[in-house]
């Protein structure tokens, strides 16, 4: 497939353009709707396909008009990885559309056109248009934002639209897409077990519910229960697979990474997200970019897209606002992560172990943590125990759900921290900074609500 005619393309981290303006955390008309269709059905999350083929079908079927598709699902990485390939298809000079979630500061930050993120008038009238043709018939919030996103990428010429799945895959309400250009599975891990089961191989199984006949299919690393059930139903469906460690691979490699897959070997630059898991999103980003037919990527495009993917939150060092202020003086260090489940516990920990033995000296590890209750508290702690000196815990601003700064103060006692309460996140940092020998690394970290406040109120 050859590129459009283009227009510039937006590069700004999405972050960045929501933060920098100055009427961030002030309400925008789409607030007011998106008050409004949250009203439409009592549950937060109903998994099923219904509501949303209803509400498509009465908008004339815009997913069928969309752009190729990537369907990318999975528990950890799948963000990352998205953010890597929109990075390689836009160094290709192809336009890019992606579809998100959740969002860290504004709505809007899920709905990426191939000119940048959508515009408030556009994103407010697309609501307004789906909440019209619903007609106040029960839908989730997440069905029918997710119809305005496929009304706004249908109407706006693209070459290629990276989907993201919300919440499992078979029944996500993204799945409506007949036929994909390519399907992508990252690592899948327990997570959100009161709606996708409480064994890995249930998870996999709802995942697995992106593969179509026919089209192929990028597996990322996957423990063995979940690799078994991914190549059951792709055998079942017809799914091609291109798997890490059969079909490709990728590993450090001197001062850069060696990819090796069925037609590429490559030698590549060290992607510019942090941490040794990214190493892995960005070879999953490589097989997918590999895999795609149609698109003329040469390894030019696939190293400038690895060295200038965007996705905050993600080991994130904030560089200024008051709670780098907070800090002792420029040697310390404020980190954010919006990881939330066991597995990024072990990701962030493993990064910690790399940080203690970084020479001259290790700086010491402060940990600043909210979750939401849903969330395995313990199990996201436990592997970072060993590296923290002191935590504070807190509450997530605004969140209902999330647990108070005491009860998650408890849960970190249990996981093996010497843990106490605060009463918000400057606080946190402001003890911290008292507390620990300096110069030290705080890391803000258990939900990415809670790091999409930081990104707001950090501004």
């Amino acid at each position: 497939m050859a590129p459009m005619d283009k227009a510039p393309v937006d590069r700004a981290p999405v972050d960045r353009a929501a933060v920098e303006e100055p009427d961030a955390r002030a309400k925008r008309p789409s607030d007011f709707v998106l008050e409004r269709l949250l009203a439409l059905h009592p549950k937060i999350i109903d998994l099923s396909l219904g509501r949303i083929e209803r509400l498509l079908d009465r908008l004339g079927h815009p997913e069928h008009r969309v752009a190729p598709v990537v369907h990318v699902a999975g528990t950890n990485g799948k963000g990352s990885t998205l953010a890597f390939l929109r990075a390689i298809l836009e160094a290709a000079g192809y336009r890019v559309q992606a579809y998100t979630s959740p969002h860290l500061v504004r709505f809007a930050e899920r709905i990426r056109l191939a000119r940048g993120i959508v515009t408030e008038e556009r994103l407010t009238a697309l609501l307004e248009e789906c909440e019209r043709a619903n007609g106040g018939e029960p839908i989730t919030f997440f069905e029918i934002t997710t119809a305005a996103a496929f009304l706004g990428f249908a109407r706006e010429a693209a070459d290629a639209l990276l989907l993201e799945v919300g919440l499992g895959g078979r029944l996500d309400a993204t799945n409506v897409i007949a036929r994909p250009a390519l399907s992508v599975i990252a690592p899948v891990s327990i997570d959100h077990t009161q709606y996708l089961g409480d064994t890995i191989e249930a998870i996999a199984f709802e995942k697995a519910g992106i593969l179509k006949p026919g089209v192929a299919a990028a597996i990322g690393p996957q423990a063995p229960g979940a690799m078994g059930v991914i190549e059951r139903e792709a055998e079942q469906r017809g799914a091609p697979l291109y798997r890490f460690g059969t079909e490709w691979r990728i590993e450090p490699h001197d001062d850069g990474l060696r990819y090796e897959g069925r037609r590429w070997r490559l030698d590549l630059p060290r992607p510019n997200l942090l941490g040794a898991h990214q190493v892995l999103n960005a070879g999953l980003a490589v097989a997918a970019a590999e895999k795609l037919d149609g698109f003329k990527i040469v390894p030019e495009h696939v190293a400038a897209g690895l060295t200038h993917a965007e996705w905050p939150a993600r080991l994130q060092r904030l560089t200024r606002g008051p709670l780098v202020d907070a800090l002792p003086s420029k040697e310390w260090e404020l980190w954010l992560d919006g990881g939330h489940n066991a597995a990024a516990g072990l990701i962030l920990a493993d990064e910690a172990e790399r940080w203690r033995r970084e020479a001259p000296r290790a700086m010491p590890l402060g940990l600043v943590y909210g979750m939401l209750k849903t969330k395995d508290a313990e199990g996201f702690l436990g592997p970072l125990a060993p590296f923290a000196a002191a935590l504070r815990a807190i509450a997530v601003p605004g969140e209902q759900a999330s647990l108070s700064a005491d009860e998650a103060a408890q849960h970190a006692r249990k996981a093996g921290f010497k843990a106490e309460a605060a009463p918000d996140a400057l606080s946190a940092v402001r003890e911290l900074a008292a507390a620990l020998p300096g110069p030290a690394r705080i890391l803000i970290c258990g939900s990415l609500y809670l790091a999409g406040k930081v990104l707001a109120e950090n501004g």
